[in-house]
């Protein structure tokens, strides 16, 4: 457990972050019956779409009902706590890892600098740690750097979006892992220009493109 998860336990009581009721588990189980309701692992493939720069993505539930809700608290609204509702959800689900690890390296989407001193964790990271956790693969959080302080893609149109990722993100100490499988991690894909622009400036640093994959909790 590192400083932050012990600062989190102190400050924010182990409540189910749906219904607010004490668990020691994050999660009670009648939330936990809704959220299975709603949990759909998928994948799409991007093999053959050159416009992109990964080639699958994999996803657990549509960004709608109670999981939509949950990330927007997580991102939007100071509430890391909620990461740990998400993460004993998905150590439930183990079965459904096992294709992802195929990957060496987990890294996850970056935040600037300023919007990390602002909320004081990246809801991505958080998540990516439990996740790093339950499939036993090692996590570096020092390979893509956020380089500009942009507006959130969730205010912006699709072509607004597009423009907003470019130019936001550089690569750093690859070297050691061009021939590594790497899964970058994020919250929501939506348009997907983020994690392609992420993984655009991987591969623009000598990762091959047919060794990325993404994974995010929700796909809009």
């Amino acid at each position: 457990m590192n400083i932050l998860e012990i600062i989190l336990d102190l400050i924010y009581p182990q409540v189910c972050s749906i219904c607010g009721k004490l668990n020691k588990k994050s999660l009670c189980n009648r939330c936990k019956i809704k959220l299975e309701k709603d949990f759909k692992f998928k994948k799409d493939n991007y093999s053959n779409d050159s416009e992109k720069n990964f080639i699958e993505h994999y996803y657990f539930f549509k960004y709608e009902n109670l999981i939509r809700g949950q990330i927007l608290l997580l991102k939007f609204q100071e509430k890391p706590y909620i990461y740990k509702t998400i993460a004993h959800f998905l150590e439930n689900k183990r079965k459904y890892f096992e294709k992802l690890k195929k990957y060496d390296i987990i890294t996850v989407v970056p935040i600037s600098n300023k919007r990390l001193k602002q909320r004081g964790y990246n809801q991505s990271e958080l998540i990516a740690k439990e996740i790093s956790r339950i499939l036993s693969i090692q996590i570096k959080t020092n390979i893509i750097e956020k380089i500009k302080d942009t507006p959130p893609q969730s205010t912006l149109n699709k072509n607004q979006r597009k423009e907003n990722a470019k130019g936001a993100y550089i690569a750093k100490n690859t070297q050691k892992i061009k021939d590594k499988k790497i899964l970058i991690i994020d919250d929501i894909y939506t348009t997907g220009n983020t994690i392609n622009e992420c993984a655009k400036v991987l591969v623009q640093n000598g990762i091959d493109r047919k060794n990325i994959g993404v994974l995010t909790i929700a796909k809009d």
